[in-house]
């Protein structure tokens, strides 16, 4: 890390081998110095016909130094939600949420998809919930900022001081450990908006270390069979000359579009990986640092689209996810990702020989999760999934619901519940996953079964009643006891409005949510946990 006020700036185009003037900046005594690099060149030159190529692969047989990790994507914003907090939808211990971008209605402030402000997202999508439920099972997110749709911010702010501001945002909101900067499109050459995001990324990264609080920074970018752009390469090497502590480069290995109308994507994808090694290496040794080959794998990720990819003719299946596996765990990749979980199941209904594009299914034969299940087997992820089962809320039966601090609904035994529903049980939220009565959310289901509800995450200390919301106005009778109203009277009780669905004699309207579908008295008012109807 660097204490410079001011960013080298990124030139991705510049080739200081080529340049007569350049010079090699001062350095440690510890890094490799130009004048033995080119006298290793020398040695190797004449050793074989590799030359400056063959040293900038430098081969190492001490074996892997990295134990791959699984860390698969996952879309946010994306409908229907994905409960990557939950075990059985999630095999994998961590995940990277994505994707952060600036706000439409204002450039230097955060949203999720350009969709929801970070309240709105804590609050419709129950995100900073389920990021909580996912920590206490002992899984993590990355968080990931840009992605191919919308505007970056870096490249939509302008103003240094309130991107540094939205960055410090998000790390302090979501206690953020790893950071995935996902570069796409004309952003990988936008130099200015390249300057501004290092100048930022290094700030809140060294602000992390003073607080003893940890920083890891990922670089995602768009790779070629031969391996990253120039302008890939151009924004590692600012990113190492701006101070950033730069954990890997992740290589989306994708949409290579190279004309074959029946590519091998292992294949291509292990080329890329190949040729960014080679990149890296070299990089690295320009900045003054040797590595050895493992210890650049160990910076390398991969992340593949899983199934029917953008390009019609590829398609990446469950063989090339073993095979990258494979190469992930024999080589020491340090990271290994998919795009993504939302899509890790068959589409349904018959597409036989046709070409499937979904963000919710991957267009192939397979099993669902099958992706998820090939990755999260990787030796370097966080306790598996078994253990995440296994993972209880301490004391959570001894818990009593207190409805004036529950900000869903308390479960009852006699209520129907439809799918989508949010109650609150023993100190922790949950939504059903399909109509239900009478099955407890906390209990563990029967051999062979799933559980009818959904975890989403604790309750927090300090959140309230849920506040129900009229859908009408004008109602000013109110309800009294001994009186017989006619269907389709509406009248007020406890200061929200009712409307008699047949003639009922002193029955009160009801205050239990979800209200029984016996209840003579339908509410006209919505509460929060209550699935929206069309």
């Amino acid at each position: 890390m660097s204490d410079r006020a001011t960013p080298v700036a990124v030139r991705p185009d510049y080739d200081p081998l080529a340049d007569p003037d350049w010079q090699e900046p001062e350095q440690p005594r510890s890094r490799l110095s130009w004048s033995r690099l080119t006298a290793l060149v020398l040695v190797l030159g004449l050793i074989g016909a590799g030359g400056f190529y063959g040293f900038r692969y430098l081969r190492d047989t001490a074996g892997p130094t990295a134990k791959s990790w699984a860390v698969p994507y996952v879309d946010v914003t994306l409908t229907p939600t994905f409960q990557f907090q939950d075990p059985t939808a999630n095999p994998a211990n961590d995940v990277a949420l994505g994707f952060v971008v600036a706000d439409p209605k204002s450039a230097c402030r955060p949203s999720w998809g350009g969709a929801y402000t970070l309240d709105g997202a804590g609050k419709q999508l129950e995100l900073d919930r389920r990021i909580d439920q996912l920590r206490k099972a002992g899984g993590d997110i990355t968080l990931s900022l840009g992605g191919l749709n919308n505007s970056e911010l870096a490249v939509a702010c302008t103003n240094q001081q309130q991107l540094t501001d939205a960055y410090r945002q998000l790390i302090t909101r979501y206690d953020v450990k790893t950071l995935d900067l996902d570069i796409e499109g004309t952003a990988v050459a936008d130099r200015a908006s390249l300057e501004r995001r290092v100048t930022a990324v290094a700030t809140v990264q060294k602000e992390r270390v003073k607080a003893g609080k940890k920083l890891t920074v990922w670089l995602t970018l768009p790779v070629s069979p031969a391996g990253l752009t120039d302008d890939g390469v151009g924004v590692v090497r600012g990113m190492l000359e701006g101070g950033v502590d730069l954990r890997g480069v992740n290589v989306m290995t994708m949409d290579y579009n190279n004309g074959d109308a029946r590519p091998d994507m292992l294949a291509l994808s292990l080329s890329a990986l190949s040729g960014t090694h080679k990149q890296l290496t070299d990089l690295y040794l320009r900045l003054g640092t040797k590595l050895t080959s493992p210890q650049v794998w160990s910076r390398i990720g991969a992340t593949p689209m899983i199934g029917q990819n953008d390009i019609d003719t590829e398609r990446f299946t469950l063989d090339d996810a073993e095979g990258l596996a494979r190469f992930a765990v024999d080589n020491g990749l340090g990271r290994v990702s998919m795009w993504s979980l939302n899509r890790d199941a068959q589409c349904r209904g018959t597409f036989a020989n046709v070409v499937v594009h979904s963000n919710t299914c991957s267009g192939v034969d397979q099993e669902a999760l099958a992706f998820s299940k090939v990755f999260a087997g990787l030796p370097g992820k966080a306790p598996g999934s078994d253990d995440r089962d296994s993972v209880e809320i301490p004391n959570r039966a001894a818990t009593d619901d207190d409805p004036d601090t529950s900000p869903y609904p308390v479960w009852r035994m006699s209520a129907m519940y439809v799918a989508g529903y949010k109650v609150v049980w023993h100190g922790v939220v949950y939504e059903a996953k399909w109509a239900n009565s009478g099955v407890d959310p906390s209990a563990a289901p029967a051999a062979g079964t799933q559980t009818a509800w959904s975890v989403i995450g604790p309750v927090s200390p300090v959140e309230k009643a849920p506040r129900p919301v009229p859908v009408i106005t004008g109602v000013s009778k109110v309800w009294q006891p001994g009186r017989t109203y006619q269907r389709g009277t509406r009248v007020l009780y406890e200061g929200l409005p009712y409307e008699a669905k047949w003639n009922t004699t002193d029955e009160a309207p009801s205050t239990e949510f979800p209200i029984d579908a016996d209840d003579p008295w339908k509410p006209l008012f919505t509460i929060p946990g209550e699935p929206k109807t069309n």
